[in-house]
């Protein structure tokens, strides 16, 4: 059963606690890991390209010259795709990229995501992660004293108006709730920073 230490909003350690065999310490499934993550990018697309066809751009109604006997190709339309200011072959059109995968499948890939980063000790358990006032320095402090330099997300068992409005204009750092984990999320960031009272959480939901 993996174990981490549990550190308090200074940095200071004040204690271990042992992490769920059944969520932290699956053997990792890259195959459900991958189409979780490919999911999540496909549904962040907003499909709203769009270019005009030859049918949809203005003007080219007459033929430019005859049939036969000019010598140059023939042609129906100055706004062919060939032509220069002619529709665009095969235009793209708005159109949704999202789609669903299966629940079992997501939840492995969660499990896989949460298993990475406590075999490679990027688990980072707080006593409690909690701002008396919105105060993006002190946020900053506390990051800097548990070594989360670079890309983190914050877990907190409920949402916390005050932890969310502190990190919220640093760069690299994402806040986020027990019941609401992305895989991509997890693997993209370098520190999973979470409190006790949301890592039970995690491991009541997810176990």
């Amino acid at each position: 059963m993996p174990t981490t230490k549990i550190y308090n909003m200074a940095g200071e350690q004040v204690g271990e606690i042992e992490l769920s065999q059944a969520v932290f310490g699956v053997e990792p499934n890259e195959a459900a890991l991958h189409e979780a993550v490919k999911n999540y990018l496909a549904n962040q697309r907003q499909g709203t390209q769009s270019a005009l066809t030859r049918s949809e751009v203005s003007g080219g109604g007459r033929k430019p010259w005859r049939q036969k006997g000019t010598g140059r190709a023939r042609t129906g339309s100055t706004r062919a795709p060939n032509w220069t200011h002619g529709g665009v072959a095969f235009a793209p059109k708005p159109r949704d990229y999202s789609y669903t995968i299966n629940k079992k499948t997501k939840r492995t890939a969660l499990k896989s995501a949460l298993s990475l980063k406590a075999q490679s000790s990027d688990i980072i358990v707080i006593d409690q992660i909690n701002m008396d006032s919105i105060k993006t320095k002190d946020f900053q402090k506390f990051l800097s004293a548990v070594e989360a330099s670079g890309k983190a997300m914050v877990v907190t068992a409920e949402a916390n108006e005050n932890v969310i409005k502190s990190a919220r204009n640093i760069p690299g750092i994402k806040t986020t709730i027990a019941t609401i984990l992305s895989p991509y999320d997890i693997i993209n960031c370098e520190k999973f920073i979470v409190d006790q009272a949301a890592l039970r959480r995690i491991e009541e939901v997810y176990a």
